[in-house]
């Protein structure tokens, strides 16, 4: 990873998020406050670098709408950037505050970038010690943005910096207060750029150390990953700009796989939502081109 490039990523996520809470109508998953990390011109260059991508996403629709700026960024985030980033969201913190319901008190969230979940629940600073992993330059950036927003981070937010995706430890958490208690796992947006070993390990790393009851949301792709071209070709476009970036797209799993690998490391699989069912709980009825993505699973899986 080169210095900026994870900050890149974060602000892209972070900026899809805050467009879908100013623009999109209903909302999915309201990030009221990923627009106060973004500086208006960030938003701005993101933006420009959406719209003079569209020759590149669907060139009749660059055809269609030209000249019609607006437009083409609500496709281009609608179609292209969004639909997985909000749903993914919205079904990790449905599980998860149901979990607190039932006594969880313990969060960690791999891959954090610029999440804002404990920011949006103040209710729940004395309930939920929440640990967010990444890379240490992403965590610097995203300090110098809760800074800068004037957000002050609450007693129960702990930073414990790594890059999991070489080689998780937990002593990066113990020395954050993590402790060996029933623990809600979310490993959003990662699992397609690990290999099928790398995705095995890292469960098992994760789960070993945890008591029953445990449990992760985590996305997959499954195994059409890399011959669906999906509408207007996004799920190739997909790929195709993971590739580019030099964060190449590694693994896809077949249902069976997936419940394979994750028996290994003694979890259960609780719930699977299909692309089908994602766009039945998160996109029916929408009037707009929101939808869910083709190939993209969710799953909530449980230790045993």
């Amino acid at each position: 990873m080169k210095k900026g490039e994870s900050s890149l990523t974060s602000l892209v996520s972070a900026f899809s998020r805050a467009y879908h809470s100013q623009f999109d109508t209903p909302i999915i998953f309201n990030d009221f406050i990923a627009k106060d990390l973004i500086s208006q011109k960030e938003f701005n260059d993101i933006k420009e670098n959406m719209i003079q991508g569209i020759q590149f996403f669907n060139k009749e629709i660059a055809e269609k709408y030209k000249g019609n700026t607006e437009e083409i960024l609500k496709w281009i985030t609608q179609i292209q950037l969004s639909p997985t980033p909000l749903a993914r969201a919205a079904y990790c913190e449905k599980v998860l505050l149901h979990e607190v319901m039932l006594g969880l008190k313990q969060y960690v969230i791999l891959g954090a970038g610029l999440d804002t979940f404990c920011f949006r629940h103040p209710e729940l600073k004395n309930r939920l010690e929440i640990f967010e992993i990444d890379h240490p330059a992403t965590q610097e950036f995203k300090k110098t943005r809760l800074d800068k927003a004037n957000l002050e981070i609450p007693s129960n937010l702990h930073f414990a910096p790594m890059d999991f995706t070489k080689e998780f430890s937990y002593q990066n958490l113990i020395d954050e207060g993590f402790d060996n208690k029933k623990t809600f796992f979310s490993l959003l947006g990662v699992s397609y750029y690990l290999t099928k070993e790398e995705n095995s390990s890292l469960i098992d790393h994760l789960f070993a150390e945890v008591p029953q009851g445990s449990s992760i949301v985590f996305d997959y792709a499954d195994e059409k990953l890399f011959n669906e071209k999906g509408i207007s070709n996004r799920v190739e476009n997909m790929v195709k700009m993971a590739s580019a970036s030099g964060e190449p797209m590694k693994s896809c799993f077949s249902y069976d796989e997936m419940e394979n690998m994750l028996e290994k490391s003694g979890l259960l699989i609780y719930e699977h939502l299909s692309p089908a069912k994602i766009n039945e709980l998160y996109f029916d009825d929408r009037k707009d081109y929101l939808t869910a993505f083709e190939t993209i699973h969710y799953i909530h899986a449980v230790k045993k």
